[in-house]
């Protein structure tokens, strides 16, 4: 079951709202109300799945990498690494490297 795309109420009629969830809050709100034809609301009932969360998209779990000893104690099977921003561009490349030869996959390439 795929989740809706949750918007803000009314965010149609006026462009200033953006499309950024917002909970409806009003006394006579609809969508607060869940009447029918109006858009959903994000509950409960729509998380996801315990073996999927906290995982990246591409189904590695993320892993916040500093420095090549880093890179030695991931699994290649089920993380993958993320640079982190304030590694230099000639660190980073050494970590480019080393995770080349253990087949490592880095997110932020």
């Amino acid at each position: 079951m795929r989740k809706p795309k949750f918007r803000r109420q009314e965010w149609h009629r006026y462009k200033k709202l953006g499309e950024k969830w917002r909970k409806a809050r009003g006394k006579t709100s609809k969508t607060r109300r869940y009447e029918g034809r109006k858009p959903a609301m994000p509950t409960i009932g729509y998380c996801s799945p315990n073996a999927t969360k906290g995982l990246h998209p591409s189904g590695y779990r993320d892993v916040l990498v500093c420095n090549t000893k880093d890179l030695e104690n991931l699994d290649p099977e089920k993380e993958a690494g993320r640079i982190s921003s304030t590694v230099g561009l000639r660190k980073r490349e050494m970590i480019l490297e080393k995770a080349r030869e253990l087949k490592i996959k880095i997110l932020n390439e």
